[in-house]
C-alpha cells in the first residue's frame, strides 16, 4: 500500500465500523484501516471474527489469548503483529517477565518441533490419554 489512510476517509459502514473498532480497542489500528481500504466486507469480517476470538467470554482470559496472538505472530515472523500483541498482552496484564518466558518458550519449541520433525519421532503422549469431558 502506497499510503496509509486517513480513519476520516471512510463514510458509511466502513466508518461505523471503525468507530466501533475504535471504541473497543481505544484506536483504530493500521491493520484495520487498510483492510477498509482495501475491502470494506473484508474489514467487517475479520472484525467480527476478531471480536469473536478475542473478546467474547470463553476459556481463556485476555491476556493469555494475547500471549498466544503473540507467540503466534513470532513463530510467523510478523513483526507488526507481535508488537501489537506484545503490546496488548502488557496491557492485559501480563509482566515484562512473562514476555521474556514467553520469547524463551518460543525459542525452546521452535528447536524441539525441527529435532522432533527431523527424525520423524512418533509421538508417545496424546491428548485422548488425558481427554476430560466438555
Amino acid at each position: 500500500m502506497d499510503r496509509l489512510p486517513s480513519e476520516n476517509e471512510f463514510s458509511g459502514t466502513v466508518k461505523a465500523t471503525l468507530e466501533e473498532i475504535k471504541k473497543t480497542l481505544g484506536m483504530v489500528p493500521n491493520f484495520f484501516k487498510v483492510q477498509a481500504a482495501v475491502d470494506p466486507d473484508w474489514l467487517e469480517l475479520n472484525w467480527r471474527h476478531f471480536k469473536h476470538v478475542m473478546l467474547s467470554p470463553g476459556g481463556l482470559d485476555r491476556k493469555t489469548r494475547e500471549l498466544i496472538a503473540f507467540v503466534v505472530s513470532e513463530v510467523n515472523r510478523c513483526n507488526y503483529c507481535s508488537l501489537a500483541h506484545e503490546t496488548t498482552a502488557l496491557m492485559a496484564g501480563a509482566t515484562l517477565l512473562e514476555i521474556q518466558q514467553t520469547r524463551k518458550i518460543i525459542e525452546l519449541f521452535c528447536s524441539f518441533n525441527s529435532i522432533a520433525d527431523s527424525f520423524r519421532i512418533p509421538c508417545d503422549i496424546t491428548p485422548d490419554m488425558v481427554k476430560k469431558e466438555i
